[in-house]
């Protein structure tokens, strides 16, 4: 059985979980990808990863919270600036990074989807631990792309934040229409930099 001070140690820079939190949620994830959201229970979780229930369920009280955790850990990757010097490069990466991450989680995605629908309370974690972390990034991103005069700052319409991720995830979920390379660049180069550039004269 592992001490608690080894299950609250502080998290590692730019890490939302202890490196112990993060041992569980990948746990968690091989998990689910074995035996779905409905044959997942945490006392398998708790045995797998050799932890006490007690301190699983003091730190995500249900499945459902659980589950969630597991999801932005195992998606974590994706919700980091890539800085490639250029804001088409930026969403390049950012839109590969997304489809990577949705190809490998999308059966917890459902699950996360479904769950959402009869709680409130897991509406309410996605939205600010998961949403909010992204809408970050991409200020970030367009945030730089108007520092180097790439766009104007007129131009960030918070509207279409969501096209890029929110499409991918989407086509991820159609298990006959997985997104590829080509559909996160049409995305970016007939969507996305059309939008975020009128108007904009190079210098």
């Amino acid at each position: 059985m592992v001490s608690e001070s080894t299950e609250t140690s502080a998290p590692a820079p730019g890490c939302p979980w202890s490196a112990r939190e993060a041992e569980l949620l990948a746990v968690t994830l091989k998990l689910l990808q074995q035996h779905g959201y409905e044959r997942l229970t945490v006392e398998a979780v708790a045995t797998e990863a050799r932890a006490s229930k007690s301190t699983m369920y003091r730190r995500w009280p249900s499945k459902a919270d659980l589950v969630l955790a597991a999801f932005i850990e195992g998606t974590r990757e994706s919700a980091v600036h890539p800085r490639t010097g250029s804001l088409r490069g930026d969403l390049l990466a950012m839109g590969m990074s997304v489809c990577e991450q949705s190809r490998e989680h999308a059966s917890t995605m459902r699950a996360v989807l479904d769950e959402m629908s009869r709680s409130e309370a897991l509406r309410a974690a996605m939205q600010d631990k998961f949403v909010y972390h992204r809408n970050v990034l991409i200020r970030e991103v367009l945030g730089d792309a108007v520092a180097r005069g790439e766009i104007q700052a007129e131009a960030i319409n918070p509207e279409i934040w969501d096209v890029l991720p929110g499409y991918l995830v989407f086509r991820s979920l159609v298990a006959d229409r997985p997104p590829t390379d080509e559909t996160v660049r049409a995305l970016v180069d007939e969507v996305l930099m059309p939008s975020l550039t009128r108007g904009t004269t190079s210098r």
